[in-house]
């Protein structure tokens, strides 16, 4: 969850939820406004399910395939592409060990491979 004073209220950024993140909650508290974030949630699965509507799957249960594409402007392209070459490293490995730390494996304190 992300945090930001505002007023004399603790706000969430907007998508504590990942899976269903138009849901918000304002409260005094951390405390309060991730246990209301949590009884919301609850209510909202409850009614998408008890309307017949697909629920989310939570991203702890989903698998993932390693991949991660992005797009970029063509003129960028060759400069990544060289990057890794002059350093005589695998493209992927190269990248992986530029993510930023909080991105790393927590059991290594390494980027995945």
């Amino acid at each position: 969850m992300f945090w930001r004073e505002r007023i004399d209220k603790l706000l969430d950024d907007g998508a504590p939820c990942l899976e269903l993140s138009s849901l918000s909650w304002l409260a005094s508290t951390q405390v309060k406004a991730l246990g209301g974030i949590r009884k919301l949630v609850d209510d909202v699965v409850a009614d998408m399910a008890g309307n017949g509507e697909d629920v989310p799957l939570p991203l702890a249960d989903r698998h993932f395939s390693g991949r991660f594409n992005i797009c970029i402007p063509p003129d960028l392209h060759p400069q990544l592409a060289s990057k890794p070459r002059d350093h005589h490293m695998n493209p992927n490995r190269f990248d992986t060990d530029r993510l930023p730390p909080d991105c790393t494996a927590p059991s290594t304190g390494k980027p995945p491979a």
